[in-house]
């Protein structure tokens, strides 16, 4: 498993993707993206560890990855670039006019490493019980993951999907949620408050853990925590705490940031902030 340094060094170009990228199409998610770049970078390179050379939609035989808010799909674009789904030099195609980079993730352009269409809220963990449930009836010992917005929590299906996975023991599947604490419309308590989120997924049946997502050391820890947990009947939840537009000073815990590019001065301020360590595309 890569060092915490490595890793570090590797959420950081992609830190400086995403600006570059929302910046080139003028449009995009950077904020969540940002928040969400040390945790995509460390399950990609230090966790899951897929073979992006030999990649087929069933998955058969390796852990899978589902990001239900698709509009986080600068990070996760740029990870599956930077770990050899494709040449990374394509990420400069973002959101343009026939690429496969389109705005929200899509199984219609054949992008090594999607394999599922999102941007429609609330569907990714449904998908992701399927997606366990084949594996355990395969006997594939291997780990599902879902990626979800504590805003996206609103939508009602992933209530239901939380009481199917505990029903049904569904229990090589992690989901995590990003608590940031913001949506389009501001913060989540003011749109519709949460309440306790480790009470409610525990009341439905599922195994809870906490995490600091803009923190290497803790995200490899409670991943690694999550994954012993398979087999004990229980879903896992990972309740992941980040700060919206983390790494950038003047992105940081503001809502605004959740869907609005860089314009010119932004992008070189924000670029200032992070070291290039792998090479730009």
């Amino acid at each position: 498993m890569p060092s915490t340094t490595e890793l570090l060094k590797i959420s950081t170009q992609v830190r400086r993707d995403i600006i570059r990228m929302t910046h080139g199409a003028a449009s995009g998610h950077p904020g969540g993206s940002l928040g969400c770049a040390d945790f995509l970078t460390t399950l990609y390179f230090g966790i899951m560890k897929p073979d992006p050379k030999n990649f087929t939609m069933d998955g058969t035989g390796e852990d899978l990855f589902f990001l239900s808010n698709g509009h986080l799909s600068p990070v996760w674009y740029s990870v599956l670039g930077r770990y050899g789904y494709f040449d990374f030099h394509e990420l400069g195609t973002f959101r343009m006019l026939n690429t496969r980079l389109q705005g929200h993730p899509s199984v219609h352009e054949k992008l090594p490493g999607i394999r599922m269409a999102s941007g429609s809220l609330g569907q990714g963990l449904s998908v992701s019980n399927g997606a366990a449930l084949s594996k355990k009836l395969n006997q594939d010992l291997h780990h599902v993951f879902c990626l979800m917005g504590d805003g996206e929590l609103q939508e009602g299906q992933n209530w239901e999907a939380a009481m199917f996975a505990a029903a049904h023991k569904v229990d090589n599947l992690i989901a995590i949620v990003d608590e940031n604490g913001k949506q389009i419309d501001g913060p989540v308590e003011k749109v519709i408050d949460m309440g306790d989120l480790k009470a409610k997924f525990e009341a439905f049946g599922w195994l809870v853990i906490r995490m600091n997502g803009n923190d290497i050391a803790d995200i490899r820890e409670k991943m690694l925590l999550a994954r012993v947990a398979r087999g004990k009947g229980k879903p896992v939840m990972v309740l992941m705490k980040t700060i919206m537009g983390f790494g950038v000073d003047f992105m940081q815990d503001n809502h605004e940031w959740h869907g609005v590019a860089p314009n010119d001065e932004q992008t070189v301020k924000a670029l200032a902030q992070l070291e290039e360590t792998l090479g730009d595309y």
